[in-house]
């Protein structure tokens, strides 16, 4: 079992800027803080990453989720999901980091 990231916990792409952890989805709560889903993009503010051929991080789409807990057939985002720092062409600047989440609740 791997902890469900909520709006509370800590995303930063690769280069320091900070996720803003936001969702739609608002009635399953851990602790008072919304459940994230694979479906949620969630914006970057802060990248500081800048040479020349790059643009700084904008946003984060994920590729992976829970593979068996779910909100309304959408997975759940967990500690180990894979999310991809965008640009603002769309192209993947890095990996997105958890640095921190809440250990109570645990999906698959």
């Amino acid at each position: 079992m791997i902890p469900i990231l909520t709006t509370s916990s800590t995303v930063m792409c690769p280069h320091g800027g900070i996720a803003q952890l936001v969702t739609t989805h608002t009635e399953a709560l851990v602790d008072g803080a919304p459940m994230l889903l694979q479906t949620d993009v969630h914006p970057i503010v802060g990248c500081p990453f800048t040479p020349v051929t790059y643009m700084p991080c904008l946003s984060i789409r994920w590729v992976t989720a829970a593979t068996q807990t779910a909100l309304h057939g959408v997975p759940v985002l967990l500690q180990s999901s894979v999310g991809l720092c965008l640009n603002a062409a769309q192209v993947p600047q890095g990996i997105a980091l958890v640095v921190q989440t809440q250990q109570k609740a645990k999906g698959l």
